[in-house]
C-alpha cells in the first residue's frame, strides 16, 4: 500500500497577524472571504472560525445557544494563545442558516443579518475585551461578492 503526501507550495511564516474572521462556512464564498480579508483587508493568514451562519451564533439567537458557547470558547483562546487584536465578522446574501434553521424567508432576512452583526459584535467585544470589531455584509452582484462594511 502506497501512501500520498501531498506538500504545500504555500511557504509556512510562523509570525501571527494577531486577527480572526467569524464567517459562515458556505463553501461556495469560501475563496471569496479569503480574498476579501487577505487583500481587501490585508490580513494574511488570519485565524478562521467558520461554521454555519458565522458570526450569527453570537446575536442571541436561542436556536444556536451550543454554536455560541463553542465560538466563545475559541475566541478566548485565540485572544489568550494568539494575541488576537481584531476580529472581522461577515454576514452573507442568501445563508441558509437563516432562511433554514432560523426560517427567515422574507424581505426581512438582510436587516435581521445586519443587526445580527451589531449584535455579535457587541457580544466579541463583552467577551474578549477587544476594542477592534468590524462587521460586512457579503453581497451576490452577479458572478462576483461585494463586500459591504456595517456599522457595528
Amino acid at each position: 500500500m502506497t501512501q500520498t503526501v501531498y506538500e504545500s507550495t504555500v511557504v509556512y511564516l510562523p509570525s501571527r497577524i494577531r486577527a480572526a474572521a467569524i464567517y459562515c462556512s458556505d463553501g461556495r464564498v469560501g475563496e471569496q472571504f479569503d480574498e476579501f480579508l487577505q487583500n481587501g483587508l490585508s490580513l494574511p493568514r488570519y485565524d478562521r472560525v467558520a461554521l454555519p451562519g458565522g458570526p450569527a451564533c453570537l446575536a442571541g439567537h436561542p436556536q444556536v445557544h451550543l454554536e455560541e458557547k463553542g465560538v466563545v470558547d475559541e475566541l478566548d483562546f485565540l485572544v489568550k494563545v494568539h494575541g488576537l487584536e481584531r476580529i472581522v465578522l461577515i454576514a452573507h446574501e442568501n445563508c441558509a442558516f437563516y432562511t433554514e434553521r432560523l426560517d427567515l424567508k422574507d424581505r426581512r432576512l438582510e436587516l435581521v443579518q445586519r443587526a445580527d452583526l451589531v449584535r455579535a459584535a457587541a457580544y466579541a467585544r463583552r467577551v474578549t475585551g477587544l476594542d477592534v470589531v468590524q462587521g460586512y455584509f457579503a453581497r451576490i452582484a452577479g458572478e462576483r461578492i461585494r463586500f459591504e462594511s456595517v456599522e457595528v
